[in-house]
């Protein structure tokens, strides 16, 4: 069981200044899935890339990597192909389950839920496109990746691709903290610290609920100041693309195309890359 620590900057701060009322937890366990899902559904970042790069491309089955409660493997469902959802969390899983329970029926039984790891997995069938979304990739170490490349080689059709995003900092001269405020699809607002020193190995991620009497964006809603809070806090692994497309090559997938998907001026870059196999 991975062990929490108290996260530097702000993002410690404000769990210093909850005391004995915060509560910490992962971002993909019990208590964190449930605000990691609200954040994730008010997010259509990559969403639109994601399903472009499926419907123009390869046919056949697509699997969604780090599945979670579905944030790909809903839209991806709807175009009409077969989606196999798979993640590490039952916690998520759960969630991806309800959300199922409430879709057509059709998009149902076009759906596999597996539970497995990303760095290791045998499904015994080949997919069109394997998909693994922004930052999921950071959950692994350089061994774990090495598996997911072996695992994703191993799975992908004759002509199929791995759509995998990359996450980077974009400038070194950025400041090493920022703070937003953020609003899930429940309308729950919350703080997000991230503490990121240039050229640090991982990035420190703290979300926590706003409170009542706490300036707060319009039309959202704030806990109340009283009783325990719940602090998501993560570690995050940093990579550079360059390195990862390294790391693709050395596991015989080929980069086919690369896809900006922000701006000039953003704190983070983040480019869809499109690799096929080399063999």
């Amino acid at each position: 069981m991975t062990t929490l620590t108290l996260p530097p900057g702000l993002g410690g701060e404000r769990v210093t200044a909850l005391g004995e009322r915060a509560r910490l937890c992962g971002l993909y366990d019990t208590l964190g899935a449930p605000v990691y899902d609200d954040l994730a559904a008010a997010d259509g970042f990559e969403i639109g890339d994601i399903v472009s790069a499926v419907r123009t491309g390869a046919e056949g089955p697509v699997l969604d990597l780090a599945a979670g409660a579905g944030r790909f493997t809903l839209p991806l469902l709807a175009t009409g192909r077969e989606v196999t959802a798979l993640d590490l969390s039952a916690d998520m899983l759960d969630l991806l389950r309800a959300r199922l329970a409430k879709a057509p029926r059709p998009m149902r039984e076009r759906c596999t839920v597996v539970q497995g790891d990303m760095a290791a997995f045998d499904l015994r069938r080949a997919y069109g496109h394997i998909v693994l979304g922004t930052t999921s990739l950071s959950l692994l170490d350089e061994a774990g990746r090495a598996g997911l490349y072996r695992s994703v080689a191993a799975h992908l059709a004759p002509g199929g691709r791995f759509l995998v995003s990359v996450m980077e900092r974009a400038d070194d001269d950025a400041p090493t903290e920022a703070h937003s405020r953020v609003r899930g699809a429940s309308g729950t607002a919350y703080d997000l610290y991230e503490y990121w020193p240039a050229g640090a190995a991982v990035r420190h991620v703290t979300i926590a609920p706003v409170e009542t009497g706490e300036s707060e964006a319009p039309g959202a809603t704030g806990k109340a100041a009283a009783g325990p809070v719940t602090v998501c806090v993560d570690e995050v692994g940093t990579m550079s693309i360059a390195a990862i497309e390294a790391e693709l090559a050395e596991a015989g997938l080929t980069i086919a195309g690369r896809r900006p998907l922000t701006g000039m001026g953003d704190r983070h870059r983040v480019t869809l890359l499109k690799a096929v196999s080399a063999r």
